[in-house]
């Protein structure tokens, strides 16, 4: 009669629900017991990543960009600092690694100067203003760096990189990457010596009047092709003598009126000044 009254009970159906709650319980157990330190750590650190980042960024950019980083308009209308919302943590590590930002006064554009933060406080700025909305993330080395390019693979990925190079971007970085002058006082920054991090950085954000080439438009792996083929260019040796600066007819046409008609007009006076003289005779 025991066993029978047993036997009914197990086979209840409350008593899956129950042994699946029992064994939800012991899971949940076990996991908080093994593993919830890290999960822990690492929820507080950030936290205090982004608390330190707003420190910095009330005492060094607040007063262009706002005390919540949501912009200043003057009262003609004309913006005197953007809002940093939504720009992500990869536009605040381009800026502020290049020392653009903070800029020492306003101007057209901010030229690159060096860095007033250094790689932890950079760290911490940008985790305050990626708290404030979703925008891109710092690249890794493995989407930026060429040398994670396959050596078979290496020289394609250059050629690639090439061509968007030269269809896309040459008309303001000029076809050697040395820039060039812009309308409105503004002009696009030379790419010789450029971090490869940066490069990727300037793409993905397009700082000032840069366009932006955003994982939908170019890919991370295309972004990488652009890189590997700047340092191809700039490692490929001058065969044909000087480069001048690499700023094609401007540099290239000084030089020829300084240095070629110069010596031709240096000429032309060394001439005169040894040319025989005929003196006048009296005749008798």
């Amino acid at each position: 009669m025991l066993s029978a009254r047993l036997s009914s009970r197990r086979r209840s159906p409350l008593a899956g629900v129950v042994v699946l709650l029992l064994g939800l319980l012991v899971t949940g157990g076990a996991y908080a017991l093994l593993s919830p330190a890290t999960a822990q750590d690492s929820a507080a650190g950030d936290e205090a990543l982004v608390s330190q980042g707003r420190e910095l960024f009330l005492v060094g950019c607040a007063s262009c960009h706002g005390k919540n980083a949501e912009g200043i308009v003057t009262q003609d209308g004309t913006q005197y600092g953007p809002s940093l919302v939504g720009v992500g943590a990869a536009a605040v590590d381009f800026q502020v690694s290049t020392g653009r930002m903070p800029m020492a006064q306003p101007g057209v554009q901010a030229p690159r100067k060096d860095r007033l933060y250094n790689e932890e406080e950079t760290r911490q700025l940008a985790a305050y203003v990626a708290s404030l909305g979703p925008g891109p993330a710092i690249p890794t080395a493995e989407q930026y760096d060429p040398e994670t390019i396959p050596e078979e693979e290496r020289e394609e990925a250059i050629v690639r990189g090439g061509e968007f190079f030269r269809t896309n971007c040459t008309a303001c970085h000029n076809f050697a990457g040395s820039g060039g002058a812009l309308p409105g006082g503004k002009y696009a920054p030379t790419l010789i010596g450029v971090e490869p991090k940066h490069v990727y950085e300037a793409m993905l954000t397009g700082p000032q009047q840069m366009p932006v080439f955003s994982d939908d438009v170019l890919k991370p792996e295309e972004k990488r092709d652009v890189i590997a083929y700047l340092q191809a260019n700039e490692e490929t040796p001058n065969y044909g003598g000087s480069a001048l600066g690499s700023y094609g007819p401007v540099s290239e046409g000084m030089f020829a009126w300084l240095a070629g008609i110069g010596v031709l007009v240096g000429f032309a006076v060394w001439i005169a000044a040894h040319s025989t003289r005929s003196k006048k005779g009296v005749q008798q």
